[in-house]
């Protein structure tokens, strides 16, 4: 089964529920609490190393942070401990499991990875 951390709020996150449901896919919506480490690395394997995917680029909390300026000098290992304490700053929905990782909701992408 797969994970899909969700905001209720999040226009995004409510198609990308729907379009699951519609198909028949069993998962399992998780507040948008921060991602464990484990889910983040392998994310960032997904994303070839790519971090920027993983970041709500358009949330307040990545601009209050000054991520854009920051996020080129830093490691791996900090970015994966940042997006592990603040759920905010992980791109929505994110969908983890059964060897998958996803930032955003696109449905061609989604449908590839769940093969």
């Amino acid at each position: 089964m797969i994970s899909v951390y969700a905001y209720k709020g999040c226009d995004t996150c409510r198609k990308a529920l729907k379009w699951l449901t519609e198909r028949g896919i069993p998962h399992e919506v998780k507040a948008i609490t921060p991602p464990t480490v484990a889910e983040l690395k392998a994310a960032l394997v997904v994303f070839g190393g790519d971090l920027r995917p993983l970041f709500n680029t358009s949330g307040g909390d990545y601009r209050e942070l000054g991520l854009k300026d920051k996020l080129p000098a830093m490691t791996a290992d900090q970015t994966v401990a940042l997006l592990s304490k603040n759920g905010n700053l992980v791109k929505r929905p994110f969908v983890t499991g059964k060897g998958i990782s996803l930032a955003g909701f696109k449905p061609d992408e989604l449908a590839k990875a769940l093969g």
